[in-house]
Formats: structure tokens, sequence, C-alpha cells
């Protein structure tokens, strides 16, 4: 099977390569792709050395599958020329994740809607993910009415540009290129993304908005706030769930220690709980704090933690391609 990754050189490309290893999907081929300046130099690939190419080249060599993960421009312009060739892209910018007409999916939640059809796939934002990967399960059992959802976001999700910049200023070193309006470094910057009209920022209208595509329910309401920290290791928010219908805790925590690809860490006693130092490098959704809001019935509030370069990237699109070729969609 002959697999594109789009990307190839940067941050979340790098881990779908690795992922990629590790999971032992079946690539015959690899087709590293990048910026024209990339082009001619080598990746490793489980020991052998793959030449990286351009766009076109990498059409023309029509790969089965084409995980893109390259900006949204880029994947406006290509994805459609890759599926044209008959390529399946899955696409992880935000270009194709609100069209009406393609589908936005996390694996353990819609991957049964996929079909032969769907050539351009959207990959949801990082912290969609893990947000939903808990919310759906909850809101089978209890029916969702309101979220808010406060975001702790790693630098990693803005690239490797802003992982210089923190080092640099932990390091003391003024002369690094800012990728932040202020310094992260001992801060935290209540901007993720840039301001829309309303003065909500992309991120946190991608948080309102995504979850309901994916679980296919429009009828709960969800807001958002997200916020830079100085942390390299995951994504982590605070969720306050408020439900139609009244929950027992112990129930929760079985439902959610059920669910594939979500970890319980809550034992308060012990001082368990998630952390994106523990989350880095790993697959699954944490989730902790879990309690009864005092301030309204049928609420709740939990912490979910997860590397959004694995499960709220790279992970989740490598799990779309898995499905694909299990049921044969390829």
């Amino acid at each position: 099977m002959k697999v594109a990754v789009v990307g190839a050189t940067g941050m979340v490309g790098q881990i779908m390569l690795k992922v990629l290893e590790e999971r032992n999907f079946p690539v015959t081929d690899l087709i590293p792709v990048a910026s024209e300046k990339s082009v001619g130099k080598r990746i490793t690939f489980k020991g052998k050395e793959f030449e990286i190419v351009s766009m076109q080249t990498a059409i023309d060599q029509k790969p089965e599958i084409a995980l893109f993960s390259a900006g949204g421009d880029t994947s406006k312009e290509y994805a459609p020329k890759f599926a044209a060739a008959g390529t399946t892209v899955i696409d992880n910018s935000s270009a194709w994740r609100m069209d009406p007409d393609k589908k936005l999916v996390v694996p353990e939640i819609n991957a049964k809607e996929l079909s032969k059809d769907d050539k351009i796939i959207a990959n949801p934002n990082c912290s969609t993910i893990q947000l939903v990967m808990v919310l759906h399960p909850l809101n089978q059992k209890y029916n969702l009415k309101r979220v808010i959802v406060s975001t702790y976001q790693s630098v990693t999700g803005t690239g490797k540009n802003a992982v210089d910049q923190l080092n640099a200023e932990i390091a003391g070193n003024d002369e690094v290129a800012k990728v932040y309006p202020y310094e992260i470094f001992k801060n935290a910057l209540p901007q993720c993304d840039v301001f829309a009209d309303d003065d909500y920022t992309k991120e946190e209208l991608k948080l309102m908005k995504e979850p309901k595509k994916i679980m296919n329910d429009d009828s709960f309401n969800l807001t958002a706030t997200a916020v830079r920290v100085p942390v390299q290791g995951g994504h982590s928010e605070s969720v306050n769930i408020e439900f139609e219908n009244d929950f027992n805790l112990d129930e929760v925590r079985k439902i959610l220690s059920e669910t594939p690809g979500v970890v319980v860490l809550d034992d308060v006693k012990n001082k368990i709980y998630p952390m994106p130092l523990y989350s880095e490098g790993k697959d699954e959704v944490f989730v902790g704090r879990i309690r009864r809001d005092l301030s309204q019935p049928k609420t709740m509030n939990l912490w979910i933690v997860a590397d959004n370069l694995r499960k709220g990237a790279a992970t989740n699109a490598v799990q779309i391609a898995e499905y694909l070729v299990d049921h044969q969609l390829i």
C-alpha cells in the first residue's frame, strides 16, 4: 500500500511517521511530502531511507492514502487533487472539518459512517478529540444539556517555533523569534489562534462546533475558553457538564473506564489525577477529578488530558486509516 505523508518534516508529520511504524500499518511504499525547500532531503522510516518529494510527484504516484498535516491552505489546494487521482485523504487541518459534505471522524465514535465514497476525511481539532472521547459515552447514557470547557493547551499545538520560543525563554535568551504576542514562560495566554468577530478565538469556535458534528447531536449547548500554557506534554481541559438526566458517580467512572481509548485516573486520596507530564507519548485520553458540581443539580466537573500530537492529531488520523483498511473501504 502506498501511503503519502504530506507535511512529513513538521511536528505532527513526524509523529504520524512514528505512529505508522509503531502500529505496524501496512505501508509498502512510503511517499514523504514536504515544501519545495525540503524536496530531495531524506527521512528514515522502519530502518529505510525515503526521499522527500513534491506534491505533484506524490499525486502522480497515486497513493491509496494520504495523511495531511500541512496547514489549511495546502489542504484546500491539494487534497482535491489527490482525491481526483483516487487517493483517500485524511486531513489534519481545519480546512474541511465543518464542510457539510465531509466526515469529521473520531474512530471510536463515528467511523461507521465512513464509506468508499469518502475521499477527503477530516481529522478533528486536537482539543475536540479528547473532549468528545469523554462526552460521547456520557451523552449516550445521560443526555448532554450544556458543556463549559476551559482548555490549558501545550505550546506543541502551535508548532516547533513555539516550542523554541518557550525553551529560549526558559534559557533566558531574548533573541528568539516570538510566535506568541507575549512571553509564554511563566505565563498563561487566553488566546489560542486568532480572534473572530465575536471575540472568541478560532480555537474556541472549533471546540464549540466540532463536537456536535462528530456526535451528530446539536441538542446541547457548548461554550469554551482556550488558554495557552508553558507546557510541552499535552493539552488539559477543565469541563463542566450539565445533563438532562441525573447520574451516579460510580457509574460514570465505570462507563468511562470501559470506553475504548479512555483511562480513568481518579484517586484524589492518593493524589492520582491526569497530567500532561503523564500523557506525553501516549495514545489514550485520561480523565479524572470526577465530581458533582455542588452549585446545581445533574452537573459534574471533570479534568481531561491527552497528548495533542498523538491522539489529538497523528494517532487519530492513523486510526482512521486503519479502519478504512480493515473494512476494505480503500
